[in-house]
């Protein structure tokens, strides 16, 4: 979506142009939630950095604390353009905590005015960003701004909730679980269609909970059908294409972490002594320093021997389950999956996960794809400079849309530039 209102109201910041505050405006701490203009346009905010986040529902984001910033607070409202004031929204919160096989987890209901029995009902995975997601993400507040009522939690070790950081994904999955539960309880009453929403690492979460969660639908947003190794080596092969190598260094590459593939998921036993030859054979040639991957760079910069009798301690510590096949998860999901990727992606790069959800509807599976074009990591549209660099502009337009119709029980028109596989 692209309002037609935001569009010349944000055009100019406050200081930008000097525009007096009306006589009324009286500055206040801001505080999270969602400030509306009418029935269509929105901003959540929420905390962020040394400030406060704003996002606003047409994909414009920004903090309190730039220079230009888009709003100022007051009491129960934000003054946006210098002029426009928009009030709060009067949301239900629950507050809660919950119990997940031993670890007391916080979590918070939010619903919109006027909830009831066929307002959808969406429980969020965030993805593998160490800080937690309550008065902090985006994404639940722009889902209740458009009538999906949400529970959000802070995932084990982070925020407020207990216990300590993992990427164990049935770990995670088991606390998802809790996570319903206690979703419907608080809601029981107010909400129809009952879903899972996982973001990034979270694409991989849901499936693994669904079952359990009695979950009627699920939601991925720039996830991935391809495990942690496989998603290492097309980090590391797109890392490699934009710095404009070609396919002979790709495939030196790719026997790189066909290496470290063998090493991670064998506890370092399997793949040492290649590893070493490696480092010798290409360890001189320029692609070598510039690989990271998601693991990869950094096994090449440590020495094997380090390795064999140390491991890595920063990664060994997640709990990470090497085992996890997220084409056959997939294949037990009987409900219906709305995935949405984006197409340009460097962290999570799609074209392998398409072919495979694409394999797993030709067999009979429920599975809507979008891509949505010049999209990056966290559906962040972006300027690409000459050197290949990219800063994050907006949230492309269209995906919250799209994935808040999809709760409500089906997609229909268009979502921005994206386009349906």
């Amino acid at each position: 979506m692209t309002s037609s209102l935001l569009l010349p109201l944000l055009a100019v910041s406050l200081t930008a142009t000097g525009a007096p505050m009306p006589d009324a405006f009286s500055p206040a701490p801001c505080e999270t939630g969602i400030f509306r203009h009418d029935q269509k346009d929105f901003v959540a905010i929420t905390h962020g950095g040394k400030g406060y986040s704003y996002t606003f529902s047409d994909g414009t984001v920004g903090n309190t604390q730039d220079a230009g910033a888009l709003l100022a607070c007051e009491k129960d409202a934000v003054l946006v353009g210098g002029k426009g004031r928009w009030p709060k929204v009067a949301l239900a919160e629950s507050n809660t905590r919950f119990e997940s096989n031993g670890i007391m987890l916080a979590g918070r209901l939010l619903e919109a005015p006027g909830a009831g029995k066929d307002t959808p009902l969406v429980v969020y995975a965030h993805g593998s960003e160490g800080s937690g997601w309550i008065d902090r993400a985006r994404d639940p507040y722009q889902m209740v701004g458009r009538g999906v009522s949400v529970f959000v939690y802070d995932k084990r070790g982070t925020g407020q909730s207990e216990g300590e950081y993992t990427q164990n994904f049935p770990r995670l999955a088991d606390d998802l679980v809790a996570a319903s539960r206690e979703a419907k309880r608080l809601a029981q009453g107010r909400y129809g269609r009952f879903g899972l929403i996982g973001v990034s690492q979270g694409g991989w979460i849901v499936p693994l909970a669904q079952a359990r969660a009695k979950a009627d639908f699920i939601g991925i947003g720039y996830g991935l059908a391809v495990d942690i190794t496989e998603q290492d080596a097309a980090q590391v092969a797109r890392e490699l294409q934009d710095k404009g190598y070609g396919g002979d260094v790709i495939a030196k590459a790719r026997s790189v972490t066909d290496i470290t593939a063998r090493l991670v998921k064998s506890g370092y036993k399997d793949g040492l002594d290649a590893l070493s030859e490696a480092q010798q054979r290409f360890g001189k040639e320029p692609w070598f320093v510039l690989i990271k991957g998601g693991y990869t760079g950094v096994l090449l910069g440590m020495p094997v021997e380090e390795l064999r009798k140390n491991g890595v301690p920063q990664f060994d510590k997640l709990g990470v389950d090497w085992s996890q096949d997220p084409v056959q998860v997939l294949r037990q999901v009987a409900v219906p999956q709305l995935w949405a990727l984006a197409e340009e992606d460097r962290q999570a790069p799609p074209a392998v996960t398409v072919e495979r959800l694409m394999a797993l509807r030709s067999q009979g599976q429920a599975i809507s794809v979008y891509l949505f074009p010049q999209a990056d990591h966290g559906m962040r549209s972006y300027a690409q400079a000459s050197d290949g660099t990219r800063k994050a502009t907006i949230i492309t337009p269209g995906f919250y849309d799209l994935m808040a119709d999809w709760a409500k029980g089906g997609v229909d028109g268009k979502y921005g530039q994206a386009y349906r596989k």
